[in-house]
């Protein structure tokens, strides 16, 4: 009897610790569904000028599943507020130059609008050819370009249950803009999602803090969490932070209670979140993809600043978006002021493909320095660390491994592209031995093979006399 007592104390305090662990669950995936639809929704609205009701069938609503029927989201004036049965809440608000962030409390006048913060504002003539100025590509666009296109728009064969949703494709040969699509709804107006193409905008911008003295690539980040002495975290560089082999412990695996998730979208700081994590092996031992060291890169950039918001968007706009073209770019900042380097950038695609073609040009534009001389050589350097030749310093790469160049991540394309990538299948490729830049943009679902953005830039390649691969 007694032993049977034992049993059930034992079984009810496993019951106990499974119902809060469910109800802990629970409540993380809440919170984060709800943190998801009112920051995407707010930025695909108010950034992108898309239809609240399309922007959430179409993309937000598949991404929270299952939890789209408890959700409820509500358009406000200014803000977009989300709420999961009733426990899950969160509001985002849009303000003009700076785009969506996520609300942590009840208060919203820390985030008022910067003094003396206007929106980027293009005023690029549309007679004069990109990327000077704005006019569209010449017509008639070539056939086997046009057909290309057609392919990256149609959708996938519907047994794999990946949606295509392209909304922009934007292909540049020899600097010269030879043909672009967009889906109904965007055009080449149209401010779009960057995703983690923001952690190559955030690079560029490291790359000038750098040049000014601001930040330094080989010594160590200087990260306040990790400054005790006996800390093994104070000896992690922001070189190691770009390549991302810092050894750092973080949840890249996307889902409603990981960590990448918890920090987006329920975060004031998504910087200092990042900051928190152990390491889980030494540096520069291991590559490990992580969205929260993009973070505390963009907060080294925020602390260069004293923390001041309107100098950090000053400063990018004066020294990179406005000398490259970039007239619609911007970051978008969680509520500590930090930029969201990981995740949120936005820009038009044809602004898209300036960021590229101005890699492209070693960082000059029309006979101006725009990125520090050997920046671009610097951050398309393999990453010892990374499997295939596949990373740099915040853009991806197609170089393979030392001695077996084959074996790269897409073997039909160049050993020499580069690209910057994001979620749901956004893509700006650099292939400079095709003097070729492509964008590929969309609210994708499904798996990431099914984008077309290989075979896209394959038949693009073709079409200009490339054989798809260079030498291996």
């Amino acid at each position: 009897m007694e032993a049977l007592r034992v049993a059930l104390r034992i079984a009810l305090l496993v019951l106990v610790v499974a119902l809060a662990l469910a109800g802990r669950w629970l409540w993380v995936a809440t919170a984060v569904g709800a943190g998801y639809a009112a920051k995407v929704t707010c930025s695909l609205v108010f950034n992108s000028g898309q239809q609240a009701e399309d922007a959430l069938a179409r993309y937000v609503l598949p991404e929270v599943a299952p939890l789209g029927p408890a959700l409820d989201v509500r358009l406000r004036e200014d803000a977009v507020e989300a709420r999961v049965l009733g426990v899950g809440r969160a509001r985002a608000i849009h303000r003009p130059g700076l785009g969506c962030t996520l609300v942590p409390d009840a208060s919203e006048a820390r985030l008022a609008l910067p003094e003396g913060l206007v929106e980027p504002r293009p005023g690029r003539d549309r007679a004069t050819a990109w990327p000077r100025g704005d006019a569209g590509p010449r017509p008639p666009v070539p056939r086997a370009l046009s057909a290309a296109i057609d392919r990256a728009f149609r959708e996938p064969d519907p047994a794999t249950g990946a949606v295509r949703n392209t909304t922009a494709v934007v292909i540049v040969h020899a600097g010269r803009l030879v043909a672009e699509r967009y889906a109904p709804g965007y055009g080449p107006a149209t401010p779009m999602l960057s995703w983690s193409m923001a952690k190559s905008v955030t690079a560029a911008l490291v790359g000038l803090a750098v040049a000014e003295g601001r930040l330094a690539l080989g010594e160590p980040a200087p990260v306040p969490e990790w400054q005790a002495s006996d800390d093994p975290r104070r000896a992690i560089t922001l070189d190691q932070l770009l390549r991302m082999s810092s050894g750092l412990a973080f949840d890249e695996t996307y889902g409603p209670t990981n960590d990448v998730s918890v920090m987006l979208f329920t975060r004031p700081d998504t910087g200092a979140f990042a900051a928190g994590f152990p390491l889980a092996a030494p540096p520069d031992t291991r590559w490990s993809y992580s969205s929260g060291t993009s973070n505390l890169v963009a907060r080294l950039l925020r602390d260069a600043f004293q923390g001041d918001l309107t100098a950090l968007v000053r400063w990018s706009r004066e020294r990179l978006f406005d000398p490259a073209g970039l007239a619609t770019a911007f970051l978008e900042p969680d509520a500590s002021g930090s930029f969201i380097g990981s995740s949120f950038a936005f820009m038009t695609a044809r602004d898209w493909a300036r960021f590229g073609e101005l890699h492209r040009r070693d960082g000059e534009w029309f006979g101006r320095r725009v990125l520090p001389e050997g920046w671009v050589r610097y951050v398309t350097a393999p990453t010892p660390a990374a499997p295939e030749g596949r990373y740099g310093a915040h853009w991806w790469l197609n170089a393979g491994e030392p001695g077996q160049p084959g074996r790269r991540p897409w073997p039909a394309l160049p050993a020499d592209l580069y690209a910057a990538r994001g979620h749901s299948g956004q893509y700006v490729i650099v292939v400079p031995s095709a003097k070729l830049v492509v964008v590929r943009l969309g609210l994708s679902l499904g798996d990431e093979g099914q984008h077309g953005v290989v075979e896209l830039t394959a038949d693009v390649i073709r079409h200009y006399g490339g054989q798809g691969a260079s030498p291996s």
